[in-house]
């Protein structure tokens, strides 16, 4: 299994938001939901997938100074979660945390980086 976090972002220019992390390939894969990780099955988000973290930055909790992302960050959830399937497209797991538990799916749904994430 592999590790996750779910970062609650508080910035000042894009406002509060969930940064959501996978552990893959020696980094986390990261993608913001603008509206939050949701908790309830059938609920999709928006998420849009940015460049890649350290390992190390999923326990990042703290205030990010003036420049890029600058704001409040604090850990939402975190643990591990088992891989069911993961291409260029889709990506399935099973998540194993304090707040979140069972079937997610990530859908790509556009060249913009724009993905859809839901509990299934």
């Amino acid at each position: 299994m592999n590790t996750f976090v779910i970062q609650e972002h508080d910035a000042l220019k894009a406002g509060w938001h969930h940064d959501f992390r996978l552990e893959r390939d020696g980094v986390l894969k990261s993608w913001v939901v603008p509206k939050g990780t949701p908790e309830e099955a059938g609920v999709r988000r928006q998420a849009i997938m940015v460049g890649d973290h350290d390992i190390d930055y999923g326990a990042f909790e703290g205030e990010i100074p003036d420049g890029y992302g600058a704001g409040k960050v604090s850990i939402w959830d975190s643990g591990q979660y088992e891989l069911k399937s993961w291409d260029d497209t889709k990506i399935e797991v099973t998540f194993h945390g304090k707040r979140l538990s069972g079937d997610y799916m990530l859908h790509w749904i556009d060249s913009m980086n724009s993905w859809l994430l839901w509990k299934r």
